[in-house]
């Protein structure tokens, strides 16, 4: 082994062991993995100097920024937000506008310069799509109005983002700056980005539906057909001469319109989610602490506008538009911090020639400030909200007082099948005409068509996070149709462990003596008297509703 290939590999080990050990650190104390990532870069690179950053290192974190990009594209689902689509984008308008202003001028008067106190206004500007969303999906409050407003709002952040990273691949596209290079520069970049969009939308509509409904079928066949489509995208915006993160983030949004993405966005998750540690941590080791004490100030100073203009500006803003007080509020404290894209936005101004390093470090540092803070902000924001409620720390904005209309859905009551064969199907048609509430499970898309009035869900239950969206603790009954063993021993086992009964397909008689090991409640045998006789025990314990035949 060449001595290059030794010490990546040993680079390598070193940001995986740091980012493991910050994440489980961070874990005790609540802190959003992007921080404790950084934060393993600095204590690796500039406390401790165990890496350097070379070439190979360079390759490694790109493909993490490229990943993370899809990432965040593959979670704007326009489907999510078709009913409040309008309120982002005349939402995200004003909010962009009034906060790069504001963070211009402040940048100004901390005396940067004008180049880059523009810089500084979009590190400020931007919140972070990622972190977000993973807390309030944590706190469970996906489905409330306020986390739907903040996906809309954060939708028309990205598209102004685009256009951003469009200008600077425009800027570095020729060796100066004279007026009609840059504006040839540019017209070519926007041209390019507009292609490549049409493109994307395109295949969204007609090119991708079918393949990917097919490839469903195969968990290991869409997870590799998603990664080359990321690839091909990230291709062609290098043909036209665009930076990688375009390529990946319209990748990921054309994704994100079909009725898989959720399923794909939770088997991506674990290969992205190294590469976008590894992009984390060689980001915290390039940061420059020598003058830690000189940028510190400026760092405070910019996070005070962060954490505390930036919401006022959107709770402004959300009041006006006769949104409640409750409302408001929500969103603005799930604003207030600092975007991933901020660190890609000042990694290109640095490698453009355009800022300095120095810049690059302030804006890290005000991101490590900004997102901890705003992480416990946006979990306690409910006891937050009832602080200032209290105080009447809110009545000069004299926002509406009624509730917001509604409707909050939570899986409680149902009954959970998994596995859309003809025995599931059969299964979910037979109790949705004993008026129970199903909710029909399952990783291929066609399966889960014409179940009428129960609920769909496509997933595999292996996934926790499945586990968590389907309300698994609180069903009345967990049914699985499926012929895999080993997803039906997890099934029962979890089942066991929250205390849900749970009717487990037998489907051979080797299997029968592991499922009665872990408690499962009802055995699916293969023969029609069996499950008869099993309906009939159910509807005397009353689990299911007795039918009229």
């Amino acid at each position: 082994m060449h001595g290059s290939e030794y010490t990546l590999l040993l680079d390598l080990g070193f940001i995986v062991v740091g980012a493991a050990a910050f994440a489980f650190l961070g874990k005790l104390v609540r802190m959003p993995s992007i921080v404790a990532y950084i934060l393993a870069g600095i204590f690796l690179g500039p406390v401790l100097g165990l890496v350097e950053i070379d070439h190979s290192l360079e390759l490694i974190s790109e493909l993490g920024i490229a990943l993370l990009l899809f990432l965040v594209g593959l979670e704007l689902s326009l489907q999510k937000i078709k009913d409040l689509g309008g309120v982002g984008l005349a939402l995200g308008g004003l909010q962009v506008t009034f906060t790069a202003l504001g963070g211009f001028a402040v940048a100004t008067l901390l005396g940067f310069a004008p180049v880059e106190a523009v810089f500084l206004a979009a590190t400020v500007t931007f919140s972070s799509t990622v972190v977000v969303i993973k807390l309030l999906d944590q706190k469970g409050a996906m489905s409330r109005l306020y986390a739907r407003i903040s996906v809309a709002l954060f939708l028309a952040q990205d598209i102004v983002v685009i256009v951003a990273l469009t200008i600077l691949s425009g800027l570095g596209g020729g060796g100066d700056l004279e007026l009609m290079s840059v504006a040839k520069n540019l017209g070519l970049a926007f041209g390019g980005m507009l292609v490549l969009l049409l493109v994307s939308l395109l295949a969204a509509r007609y090119a991708l539906p079918k393949p990917f409904a097919w490839a469903a079928r195969s968990p290991d066949t869409v997870f590799i057909w998603a990664l080359c489509w990321c690839f091909l995208v990230v291709l062609l915006a290098h043909v036209f001469h665009l930076s990688v993160e375009i390529g990946a983030f319209l990748a990921g949004i054309a994704i994100a319109q079909l009725p898989i993405h959720e399923d794909l966005h939770r088997r991506l998750h674990p290969l992205m989610s190294l590469f976008i540690a590894v992009f984390l941590v060689t980001l915290g080791i390039k940061m420059d602490l020598s003058g830690l004490g000189a940028i510190l100030p400026y760092a405070l100073a910019l996070s005070a506008f962060v954490l505390l203009i930036k919401p006022v500006i959107v709770f402004f803003i959300l009041s006006r538009m006769r949104f409640s007080e409750y409302t408001a509020f929500q969103t603005a404290v799930a604003t207030g911090q600092v975007s991933e894209f901020a660190f890609i936005l000042l990694a290109l101004g640095v490698a453009s020639g355009l800022v300095e390093g120095t810049v690059a470090s302030l804006g890290g540092l005000t991101g490590l400030i900004t997102i901890g803070i705003s992480s416990y902000l946006i979990i306690y924001s409910e006891a937050l909200y009832a602080f200032f409620r209290r105080f009447r720390l809110l009545a000069l904005f004299r926002a509406k007082q009624e509730p917001d209309h509604e409707v909050i859905r939570k899986n409680e009551g149902h009954i959970i099948v998994v596995g859309m064969n003809a025995l599931g199907r059969e299964l979910v048609k037979q109790l949705s005409l004993r008026a129970e509430r199903v909710m029909a499970i399952d990783t291929d898309p066609k399966k889960l068509e014409g179940l009428g009035a129960a609920d769909t869900v496509i997933g595999s239950v292996e996934y926790e996070t499945v586990i968590e969206e389907i309300g698994l603790r609180r069903a009345k009954l967990v049914i699985s149709a499926l012929q895999i063993e080993d997803t039906n021993h997890l099934l029962a086992y979890r089942c066991r462990t929250m205390r849900v009964p749970c009717a487990i397909h037998a489907f051979d008689v080797s299997v029968v003596e592991d499922l009665l090991d872990l408690d499962t409640a009802y055995l699916l045998m293969p023969n029609v008297d069996g499950v008869v006789e099993q309906r009939e025990i159910m509807e005397r314990e009353g689990i299911v509703r007795a039918g009229n035949s």
